[in-house]
């Protein structure tokens, strides 16, 4: 049984193992993308399920595969658990109040994520990124509450639709923060009938567009930089140990020949 696990492994851990797994989550995102179309279903409906139905059983396969290879590794890996999960919605049945599950099919090609090196660091950076990003964001929470309440007894009255009560002004407060149509669409409106309506507005947009949102950046790239610094940091030790080993071996090497020359 462990040289089997050790066969496995090296099958498993071989380059064009993994490049296989990667042709086969892009067919599988193509053939998910056709099933959308009425026209291709009709023509080619039937071969579409069964190039789904095979891939499906070639991750199954490739994940019990990685389970008897490292039982205990394989749940100790994040990314193994995000794999087993994503291809397990696939195999609960989709029928009856299930069916909704179907669409959820798609979440197959987020192995991507697991697969591609450079899209778990980009994963990872923004995981270690959620402390910092939660802190901005109870800020923008707080910035978003005072000002509806603010934009809510001002124009409430005169425009209901917009600032008719806190959720309404809150999502009026939201569109204004994108800059989408705030300027002709809604405080223009708002100053007709208030004209110093802006001085409320464009505070509210320097805070957030332009103050708080770049904080998320600032936070995301902070931490895709500490996670790159540790994993230079990790490549440089294991470099380091390689070489350490290395010159032990030539240093034994030297006294063995010298140990050879005095006998010899």
């Amino acid at each position: 049984m462990a040289k089997f696990q050790e066969h496995l492994n090296l099958f498993l851990a071989r380059p064009g193992t993994d490049k296989f797994i990667l042709v086969l989550i892009a067919i599988n995102a193509v053939t998910l993308g056709l099933e959308t179309s009425a026209t291709v279903m009709e023509r080619t409906g039937g071969l579409l399920a069964l190039i789904d139905g095979l891939i499906l059983t070639i991750f199954v396969v490739e994940l019990i595969a990685r389970m008897v290879a490292d039982f205990r590794g394989f749940w100790r890996d994040p990314w193994r658990i995000f794999d087993f999960l994503v291809v397990s919605i696939a195999l609960i049945p989709a029928t009856g109040p299930l069916a909704v599950l179907r669409a959820f099919r798609i979440l197959r090609v987020l192995r991507l994520v697991s697969t591609v090196e450079a899209l778990r660091r980009v994963v990872s950076g923004l995981l270690a990124a959620l402390p910092g990003m939660g802190s901005i964001m109870l800020l923008l929470v707080l910035i978003f509450y005072v000002f509806a309440v603010i934009s809510t007894k001002l124009f409430g009255t005169s425009f209901p639709e917009w600032f008719g009560s806190i959720g309404k002004s809150s999502y009026t407060l939201f569109q204004i923060m994108t800059l989408e149509s705030w300027s002709m669409g809604i405080v223009r409106p708002v100053m007709e009938d208030f004209p110093y309506a802006w001085a409320l507005f464009v505070p509210f947009i320097i805070a957030t567009a332009f103050t708080v949102l770049n904080l998320f950046i600032g936070v995301i790239v902070d931490a895709m930089q500490s996670e790159h610094a540790e994993e230079a940091h990790a490549e440089r030790d294991a470099m380091k140990h390689e070489t350490e080993l290395i010159l032990r071996e030539v240093r034994e090497l030297r006294q063995e020949l010298a140990e050879i020359r005095k006998t010899g």
